[in-house]
């Protein structure tokens, strides 16, 4: 055997043992940007992709606005421009209410779990239901959290929200505050601190605790209720329908589990900041931090629903997800039958 003829063949068995050890790779773009907590957690997910396959399946994970805009992932994941993408669901309710009901049902869940469990209780299916005539398909669900609430004055339930004047954004969360007799005012997030500092309002919804405390919004607002009782948004793993049905059966269930690990994992870093943020603030002594009851929880829910069957009239899908939802928060004790 010739040398050069040895050297072709040791290229062709490396190139051939290439194609075996990486039979798929997607392109995914996340709705976050490249120095957000969230998006390293999604490349760590991206790395766990390929090792529970063996190598078989190779994620690249993008930031936010790497190939398209942040709203535009859908379409494009349709059209085979991306294979798949990390993104708060919210973001399509323009196309169907729908998205926005299930992608943050204002005051639904008081803890990450109760969403995780409702995805596997039919969640899951509606999800699909709601994105596959899209060109997708739902892989699996996670969330950075509950949002926890930053407040000047003290708030141990739903009547201290009567007249409070808060920041929250346009749509559903500003919706349910307003019922629930607040004073909602728009600004956006670069003029919370400022506006809460010149008393021109007295809350906001932000974000999560240990953001809102290395923001400095607690120096402002030393009346936090955490965890939030509120806003805890579904971001939702999907990918492209046709190439999510061309993978064998064992590869789709690697990328199930690996979305259920990658949500706990996430949750559970994210809490872990949390906490270590609310000890601290604890420690300071000028802060006080508010934990709602369960039954303060729950009347909150109970104003929130009259808002979710507002957004249920407007779309035939909006309304199974009202339904789907109401019916499982009711057979699990969350709101009242």
């Amino acid at each position: 055997m010739t040398r050069t003829f040895t050297i072709t063949l040791a290229a062709a068995l490396t190139l051939s043992g290439a194609a075996v050890a990486q039979d798929y790779s997607f392109r995914f773009q996340s709705s976050d940007p490249a120095g957000n907590p969230n998006f390293a957690l999604q490349k760590e997910w991206a790395e766990s992709v390929s090792e529970m396959s063996d190598g078989r399946i190779e994620v690249e994970m993008l930031p936010v606005e790497s190939i398209v805009a942040h709203n535009e992932t859908q379409d494009a994941i349709a059209a085979g421009i991306l294979d798949g993408h990390i993104t708060d669901t919210s973001y399509f309710s323009g196309k169907d209410p729908a998205f926005g009901l299930i992608a943050n049902p204002v005051g639904a869940w008081s803890d990450p779990q109760q969403m995780f469990d409702f995805m596997e209780a039919g969640g899951a299916e509606l999800m699909n239901e709601l994105v596959e005539p899209y060109g997708l398909h739902f892989i699996g669900a996670t969330t950075p959290g509950l949002e926890a609430f930053v407040s000047k004055v003290p708030l141990e339930g739903v009547d201290d929200l009567k007249g409070l004047k808060l920041r929250a954004p346009e749509g559903l969360v500003q919706q349910v505050f307003a019922a629930a007799g607040a004073a909602p005012v728009n600004l956006p997030g670069s003029e919370v601190f400022t506006s809460l500092d010149k008393g021109v309002i007295d809350a906001a919804d932000y974000t999560v605790f240990s953001t809102n405390q290395a923001q400095g919004m607690h120096d402002v607002a030393p009346h936090p209720v955490y965890p939030g009782f509120h806003s805890m948004p579904l971001v939702e793993v999907s990918m492209n329908l046709e190439k999510w049905n061309a993978l064998p059966d064992d590869l789709k269930q690697v990328m199930e589990e690996s979305v259920k690990q990658f949500a706990q994992d996430q949750v559970a870093a994210l809490k872990a900041a949390d906490e270590a943020a609310v000890e601290e603030a604890k420690a300071g002594g000028e802060i006080t931090v508010h934990d709602w009851s369960d039954e303060e929880r729950a009347k909150f829910r109970q104003i929130a629903m009259g808002e979710w069957e507002k957004v249920a009239e407007r779309s035939e899908n909006a309304g199974r997800v009202y339904e789907t939802l109401t019916s499982y928060l009711r057979e699990n004790g969350l709101i009242a039958e």
